[in-house]
């Protein structure tokens, strides 16, 4: 399953990310390390023979029995939900995403489960129905995050009280990545992915 577009848009569209950093960017981006779809899409895959590699695409994957071989061989902890080993990906998937704008990303994670009968629907609606976040520690997380991001919690509240903005907004090459995707398509190069 993927995310659907309007939480998760293109990283790779430049005209965006010039876009926004026009708008907003307080620093030359000299030296930051762009790239675009073109050149994953068509330069380095056909041009230069690239091919990527999805390893769990060719072997059966049970959630359950791999993180026990980890725990098992490699002393690994569990963490109470995917992207939760970080603490920063713990906020902005926990709590930041559906608290601001109402993506909650474990819809998308249990119905992977659910297809590949790995889950019921009826266990993750349960899940689902209560936060991905502790409410108990979150005014300490909001305070580390702040922490880490250089800010004040206030300015970071700031952040959470604003009005949401979507990919949309902004200025993007959304419609020239779907006429690519439809010419791929059609040229039998890669396979139609509905969002």
């Amino acid at each position: 399953m993927k995310n659907p577009l309007e939480w998760i848009y293109f990283g790779s569209d430049l005209r965006q990310i010039r876009d926004i950093h026009g708008q907003f960017g307080t620093r030359p981006l000299h030296t930051f390390p762009f790239t675009n779809i073109l050149r994953h899409k068509v330069y380095l895959r056909y041009v230069k023979g690239m091919k990527v590699v999805k390893p769990l695409d060719y072997v059966p994957y049970i959630k359950d029995e791999a993180v026990q071989f980890l725990v098992d061989n490699f002393g690994w902890q569990v963490y109470p939900q995917k992207h939760f080993e970080s603490r920063f990906t713990k906020f902005y998937e926990g709590y930041w995403l559906p608290t601001k704008f109402g993506y909650d990303t474990r819809k998308v994670q249990f119905s992977s489960l659910i297809l590949t009968k790995q889950m019921t629907r009826e266990e993750a609606l349960a899940k689902l129905a209560k936060p991905a976040y502790d409410e108990e520690t979150i005014a300490q997380d909001f305070e580390y995050i702040a922490t880490k991001l250089g800010i004040s919690v206030e300015e970071l509240q700031g952040y959470m009280d604003a009005p949401n903005k979507s990919y949309k907004d902004y200025k993007s090459q959304e419609s020239m990545f779907f006429v690519g995707a439809r010419v791929m398509t059609l040229l039998g190069l890669e396979r139609m992915v509905k969002r």
